[in-house]
């Protein structure tokens, strides 16, 4: 087994949003890897800049932030050429690794858009190295730029940042601050291929929390009205968790609900819905996670603070007519 850890720098419509593909609001110019084999040495290494296409003149940002010659991307080779070629570099038996989960999310967005078959697998278990650097070395929710990790974990900036094959290379050195333990623990799910039936469903157990991947609905509706999205089942023990507060919606997209398990206490569930890439609908990540008496009991009075604040939005809506 190898590591593939790599990069993508990418450019964006020049004239505005307005003028963007919805579908390719990112197109890749540059791609960058690091490989690595199973002790986390470095065994080879993958850079190749992409011709542009779609936004053949780059955006002020990317120029301002990318350190790129015209020269370089218009003798470049298409998209379709170089990720052939980074295919077969990457081999099989691979784990992908990312500085955030976006290049994962552009990259498939690109290989969609020139019609690609997708080597990537599925379900696409990934290691989001900037994810995993927060919960080992920090709180778990801050997210931290490249560069900050470096910082903090002092490692020799020795090339500049904000160049593919240059930021899969410090990626790759903060991961050899990270022990195995933790990488294989705290690994992420890719969301862009949502489950298309009931077989290809993703359930997960991790430390202290489990996850459920949904395959898609036709209406946000058809989704919670599921029987398996709604279950609480403890990830512990295995059995079913009674409802102590029925799901509500606790967000624009969000759903919450507090459940009690006799042998391992309270859960606390989210249900976080998302609309698949491929229009078919929407899918759900729902999350179940074991919690003490005090984060029930606040769970409880948000539950009723949303309530009230929902009655009084409807007899100020009543009194205006």
């Amino acid at each position: 087994m190898n590591y593939i850890v790599f990069d993508l720098e990418w450019n964006q419509c020049p004239d505005g949003k307005a003028f963007e593909d919805p579908l390719l609001p990112f197109e890749i110019i540059e791609i960058g890897a690091i490989k690595l084999d199973s002790s986390k040495q470095e065994i080879d290494r993958f850079h190749e800049f992409v011709h542009p296409v779609v936004y053949p003149k780059l955006h002020h940002t990317t120029n301002e932030i990318i350190h790129l010659s015209a020269s370089d991307l218009e003798t470049a080779a298409s998209f379709p050429e170089v990720i052939e070629r980074f295919r077969i570099w990457c081999g099989s038996d691979v784990v992908y690794c990312t500085w955030g989960n976006l290049d994962l999310l552009e990259l498939q967005r690109n290989l969609r858009h020139y019609q690609l078959p997708d080597f990537l697998p599925y379900p696409l278990k990934y290691l989001d190295i900037q994810k995993i650097f927060s919960l080992v070395m920090e709180d778990g929710k801050s997210r931290r730029s490249l560069e900050y990790a470096a910082d903090f974990l002092g490692i020799e900036k020795s090339v500049p940042f904000h160049e593919a094959l240059s930021d899969a290379f410090y990626t790759a050195k903060v991961m050899a601050f990270l022990d195995d333990e933790k990488l294989n623990m705290y690994y992420s799910i890719d969301y862009f291929r949502c489950p298309k039936n009931r077989r290809q469903e993703i359930y997960s157990v991790f430390e202290n929390y489990s996850k459920f991947v949904s395959m898609a609905f036709p209406s946000k509706s058809a989704l919670m009205r599921d029987r398996k999205v709604t279950s609480t089942k403890c990830y512990l023990c295995e059995k079913t968790a009674k409802k102590k507060i029925q799901w509500f919606l606790s967000g624009a997209k969000n759903y919450s609900c507090l459940a009690y398990c006799e042998e391992h206490g309270y859960l606390k569930g989210k249900i976080r819905i998302k609309k698949a890439e491929d229009g078919s609908g929407f899918f759900c990540v729902k999350t179940l996670k074991i919690v003490d008496v005090d984060r029930a009991g606040d769970l409880l009075e948000r539950q009723l603070t949303l309530r009230e604040r929902r009655r009084q939005k409807r007899h100020a809506q009543d009194n205006s007519f």
